[in-house]
C-alpha cells in the first residue's frame, strides 16, 4: 500500500512566506505541464507496477488555480495506470478565491473526497500582508460550496503582532466552515522569501512567543473537540489525514511533478525544482530526478524514530525490533535515561510527553548516531 502525491506548481500570486515550487508567471505552461504529468504517472506506474494506492494528494502551488479539467484528467490517468483502493482518501488543496461550483462538482465527480483549504488567518489585514488573494469571507463562501464534505483548514501562527485571541477566532472561523481537521503551522521565514526581511527586522513573533501561542492553541482545540495527533495536526475523531499518517509511519509514496519527492523500496528521490527542466526531461524520456539515496542501516533507524516521535502515538519498540532485526533498548537505553524527563515509555510504546511535543527537535536529534 502506498500514497501518491501530485505537485501542481501554478498559482495566481506568490505568498510572502512561500518557499515551495510555485510559479505564478508560468500559467501559460499549464497544458504542457499536465501532458508531462500524465506521462510521468504512466512511467512511475510501470516502474512500480504492483503498487496499490491508498491515498492521493494533490498539492502545490494552488491546484484549484487551474481549470478543473486538468485535475480530472490527472485523477483519471492515475486510476488508469495504478490500482486505487475503492475507499482511497483523495485530497486536493484549495485556495479560497479560486473555487467555484463547477470546480467542486468536477472534483467530486472523479472521487476527490477531502479538501484542504489554505485559510492561514481569519483577519483580512493579515491576509493582505501575506499577499494572499482571498478574504475571510471567501473562505466561508468556499466551505459553503463544500458543505458536508471532509474539510481541513491550514492556519499560521507567528505572524507580526499576532495574538492568541486572533488565532482562536481563526480557529472558530475554520470550525464554522465545517473543518474537521485543522493544521497549525508556525511561520518559518525562509531565506529568499519576502517575509524573511520582516524576520531580519524583528517584526515577527519570537520563538518563545510562538511556543506560548501554540500551547494555548492545543488547549483551545482540545476544548473544541480536536485531538492533536502530530505536532502540527489536529482532528476530530476519524478525520486524521491518512496521507500524512503514511509519511510519519515511514510508508511508501510516489511523488509526481516538479519538486515532488518519493520513498519507494527504501529509496528517497526528488524531482527537479525547475519547471522547464522537468518538462524537458519528461518530453525527452530522461529522468527528472535530481537526487536519489538508499536509506538503510542507522539512517533508516533514525528516520523510523524521528517520524514516529512527531506523532502522539509515538513508536512501537516491537515494530522497530522486527523491522531492523535489532534491540531498541540495547541501542538506545542510555538515551532514554538521559531524556527521561521528556519521554513516556509505556510497555511497547515510546512517545514524547505532550508538553514537550512542540519542542521535539532536540529530543529527537539525541537519537542520531555519529
Amino acid at each position: 500500500m502506498a500514497g501518491l502525491y501530485l505537485h501542481i506548481p501554478f498559482c495566481k500570486q506568490k505568498c510572502t512566506y512561500c518557499d515551495f515550487a510555485s510559479f505564478p508567471k508560468e500559467m501559460g505552461k499549464v497544458d504542457s505541464y499536465f501532458a508531462c504529468l500524465y506521462r510521468e504517472i504512466e512511467g512511475r506506474s510501470k516502474q512500480y507496477p504492483k503498487t496499490i494506492l491508498d491515498t492521493i494528494y494533490i498539492g502545490g502551488g494552488t491546484p484549484s488555480a487551474v481549470d478543473s479539467k486538468f485535475i480530472m484528467g490527472a485523477i483519471r490517468q492515475i486510476k488508469k495506470c495504478f490500482t486505487v483502493k475503492k475507499d482511497a482518501e483523495i485530497t486536493i488543496e484549495l485556495n479560497p478565491g479560486t473555487v467555484d461550483e463547477k470546480k467542486v462538482k468536477d472534483y467530486l465527480s472523479v472521487g476527490i473526497n477531502r479538501f484542504s483549504i489554505g485559510l492561514q488567518t481569519g483577519f483580512d489585514d493579515q491576509l493582505k500582508k501575506l499577499n494572499r488573494i482571498h478574504t475571510a469571507k471567501d473562505f466561508l463562501l468556499t466551505t459553503n460550496m463544500l458543505k458536508g464534505q471532509n474539510i481541513s483548514a491550514d492556519i499560521l501562527i507567528g505572524l507580526s503582532e499576532q495574538t492568541a485571541e486572533e488565532v482562536y477566532k481563526t480557529i472558530d472561523l475554520a470550525i464554522a466552515g465545517g473543518a474537521s481537521h485543522i493544521s497549525v503551522y508556525a511561520l518559518t521565514p525562509e531565506v529568499g522569501t519576502p517575509i524573511y526581511t520582516d524576520y531580519l527586522n524583528g517584526e515577527l513573533l519570537s520563538d518563545d512567543e510562538v511556543a506560548d501561542i501554540y500551547d494555548k492553541v492545543v488547549i483551545y482545540l482540545k476544548e473544541k473537540g480536536f485531538d492533536r495527533y502530530e505536532v502540527s495536526n489536529f482532528a476530530k475523531n476519524g478525520f486524521y489525514s491518512r496521507h500524512n499518517m503514511n509519511y510519519w509511519q515511514r510508508g511508501e509514496y510516489i511523488g509526481v511533478g516538479v519538486s515532488a519527492s518519493s520513498f519507494m523500496e527504501n529509496r528517497r528521490f526528488t524531482n527537479t525544482f525547475k519547471i522547464d527542466e522537468y518538462m524537458n526531461a519528461i518530453i525527452y524520456n530522461k529522468n527528472p530526478e535530481i537526487s536519489s539515496e538508499i536509506i538503510e542501516g542507522e539512517d533508516a533507524k533514525f528516520e523510523f524514530i524521528m517520524l514516529g516521535l512527531r506523532t502522539t502515538n509515538g513508536i512501537s519498540i516491537d515494530k522497530f525490533n522486527k523491522t531492523f532485526s535489532s534491540d531498541f533498548m540495547s541501542e538506545y537505553g542510555d538515551i532514554l535515561k538521559q531524556k527521561s524527563k521528556f519521554l513516556d515509555l509505556d510497555g511497547d510504546t515510546l512517545k514524547i510527553k505532550d508538553e514537550y511535543l512542540y519542542v521535539q527537535n532536540d529530543i529527537i536529534l539525541s537519537f542520531m548516531k555519529d
